[in-house]
């Protein structure tokens, strides 16, 4: 694929290689260039993927609207899926999809379906190697492998082929035999959490990935792997739909999550109905995890485990290719439930966020409470063996409450929990008399800096303010006659500031911004002796901020004009002040933020390090640099 599309000649050096001509290495080797894109090169899989959907989009007419839309969002780099109602409706698509491609220099080639006729009119060099020699009359459709996963094509469903390799009992061959099981949609992850359990003890207990392993974890292992083989017996059909589903009336999703003291999960259904009252309801996706190493509640692990429930309904919604789909979502935690009911107590942090990311997401009305004994999520929290999951009609099924003839959307809602006073993830209420100690001169400034978005167009203002400010202190002991001027002489009276204007004018905005967010440390250092210059030798003597503050391992200190510098033992260094004592500037904040964006724009939007080393050579020094400036970095990548 990444042969069929060519580099521009401008950029062909980037795919320059040295290389004997006719091969003689007698020779001294001339110098090349790729015309084409090669497999390696980081950026061919994009251009190759934007040559493909610009094909689509440039030849995609009326004629071919079908094609088209099959081009653009149903490939995943050289390998596209399709679903189709009818064998006819393939055969049309094959050929018109083949054309489109064909306009763009791409040839479509190893076609496969589960359905002999639209193989049969698929010509034999275009076919799936495995289906080249296929006869409709006697042979099977064989197993293809679709974007990894193993499809049959004759029984329509997924399989999966375990080939468990001969690998040392140690960290290592553990870790290779987990991964080894490619699962994208998570159908046997409550069989795969209990292989990552095992590795996750060997980890906690500090094993290395070569030591052997334990007798006790040695059987648990080794029976874990043995069961591993039941897998190939295990068949999930392709299809959502139910042979005795007619017209579609209602189309549900349910979530429903779990948690537990050994891991958490859950596990999305696709619930289908038609207008005769029948009902179907299979597995989608499912998603199990071993709970961290570091010691979490059951409320906690709870949330977090709706929060990825919410994380893949909305991936499934976008999938998915159905109207009006309704997403319900269902937990056994009646804790959960009331943190996601609630709109008027305040959480810690962890709590906090997650409920945000629900909230924002989902509806209160949304979630259901169900019994622990009923929630299929319990399998993915817990684990199972690959015998028990395979016959485990739950699992795959969904709970009894999906097979009812009732639709979710026309039952009643549940009502919401009340949280508990004592709950320990509510915040305690506490009443802070705060007084300002930010001078009334900035508290109007500080309001009107918010108004500018661009550095250089802040400092101008203010460099125009101070221009202005002083030519009224020159005139305050003579007054002069009132002169009237319109704009159009103001203007050409008008010169503009020039660069020592512009530098000072970045002073009283970092004062301003230094009185606001350091008002504590700028207190303390002006009633030390450590005003004036860093250089003292006693100056660790000197009472310094406090211990708890953001500033105290910075070594603080003022200087002639008042302003927040980084001191420190580099002040023996014979360095430029501003590069030896860089200037202060909090990690939140609008100033903070439009000073990181100019410079970041500067350098040419380059990555978080090139960005704050612009920003330290230019004599300022944020708290917490590297994740004030990596978040406004990426903040600017994802406009």
């Amino acid at each position: 694929m990444f042969m069929q599309v060519g580099v521009d000649i401008k950029d062909r050096n980037y795919l320059g290689f040295l290389w004997w001509k006719d091969g003689d290495l007698t020779q001294e080797p001339s110098e090349y260039r790729m015309t084409v894109h090669l497999f390696g090169a980081t950026s061919s899989p994009a251009c190759a993927n934007f040559a493909l959907k610009t094909t689509a989009d440039v030849n995609g007419d009326e004629s071919n609207l079908e094609a088209a839309d099959f081009v653009r969002n149903d490939f995943y780099m050289d390998d596209g899926l399709k679903s189709v109602p009818d064998p006819t409706q393939a055969i049309n698509l094959i050929e018109s999809c083949s054309q489109l491609c064909a306009k763009g220099g791409f040839k479509l080639h190893k076609f496969a379906s589960n359905d002999k006729r639209v193989v049969e009119n698929i010509p034999v060099d275009l076919r799936a190697k495995d289906i080249q020699s296929f006869d409709i009359c006697h042979d099977n459709l064989p197993v293809e492998r679709a974007l990894g996963v193993y499809w049959c094509l004759e029984s329509d469903t997924f399989q999966f082929r375990i080939k468990i390799k001969d690998k040392p009992f140690t960290r290592r061959g553990i870790l290779s035999t987990v991964s080894s099981i490619f699962d994208p949609l998570g159908l046997v992850s409550p069989v795969l959490l209990m292989g990552k359990r095992i590795l996750q003890r060997l980890t906690k207990d500090g094993m290395d990935w070569d030591d052997p392993v334990p007798e006790d974890t040695r059987s648990q292992w080794e029976r874990w792997r043995h069961e591993l083989s039941l897998l190939a017996c295990l068949k999930v059909p392709r299809c959502y739909k139910g042979d005795d589903i007619v017209e579609l009336s209602t189309v549900e999703m349910h979530h429903f999550s779990d948690a537990s003291l050994l891991g958490y999960g859950q596990c999305s259904y696709l619930r289908l109905q038609d207008n005769q009252g029948n009902v179907s309801c299979s597995l989608v996706m499912a998603k199990s995890r071993v709970v961290p190493v570091k010691p979490i509640t059951i409320p906690r692990l709870e949330l977090t485990a709706a929060v990825t429930s919410v994380l893949v309904s909305e991936f499934l919604n976008k999938e998915l290719k159905y109207d009006g789909i309704s997403h319900f979502f269902w937990s056994d935690s009646k804790v959960v439930l009331g943190y996601i009911a609630n709109k008027s107590t305040r959480f810690h942090i962890f709590v906090a966020n997650r409920v945000q990311k629900i909230q924002d997401h989902t509806q209160p009305s949304q979630w259901r409470y169900i019994e622990s004994k009923k929630n299929p999520a319990d399998i993915a929290s817990r684990g199972s063996s690959a015998d028990d999951l395979i016959h485990n009609s739950i699992w795959w099924k969904g709970s009894v409450l999906l097979s009812t003839v009732e639709s979710q959307s026309s039952t009643s809602k549940t009502e919401p929990f009340m949280l508990d006073n004592a709950d320990p993830e509510i915040k305690k209420t506490v009443s802070v008399l705060h007084t300002s100690t930010i001078p009334d001169e900035y508290e109007d400034m500080l309001s009107r800096v918010e108004y500018f978005s661009d550095w250089h167009r802040l400092k101008r203002a203010i460099a125009v303010c101070l221009r202005f400010k002083q030519r009224l202190m020159n005139h305050k002991i003579s007054k002069p006659k009132v002169h009237l001027m319109n704009s159009a002489t103001i203007k050409q009276n008008y010169i503009p500031v020039n660069v020592d204007e512009m530098q000072q004018a970045e002073k009283p905005i970092i004062k301003m911004v230094q009185s606001r967010d350091f008002a504590d440390e700028l207190q303390t250092l002006r009633q030390s002796s450590r005003i004036t210059s860093p250089a003292r030798e006693n100056s660790r003597s000197v009472p310094t901020v406090k211990k708890t503050s953001s500033l105290f391992r910075l070594d603080p200190y003022l200087d002639e004009e008042g302003i927040i510098r980084v001191g420190g033992r580099i002040r023996r260094a014979n360095l430029p002040k501003d590069v030896a004592h860089p200037i202060l500037l909090p990690k939140k904040g609008h100033v903070t933020k439009v000073l990181i964006l100019h410079y970041h724009e500067k350098i040419g939007h380059s990555g978080t390090g090139m960005t704050l080393n612009e920003i330290r050579a230019y004599g300022y020094w944020i708290v917490a640099s590297r994740a004030s400036v990596g978040s406004v970095v990426w903040k600017c990548f994802t406009l």
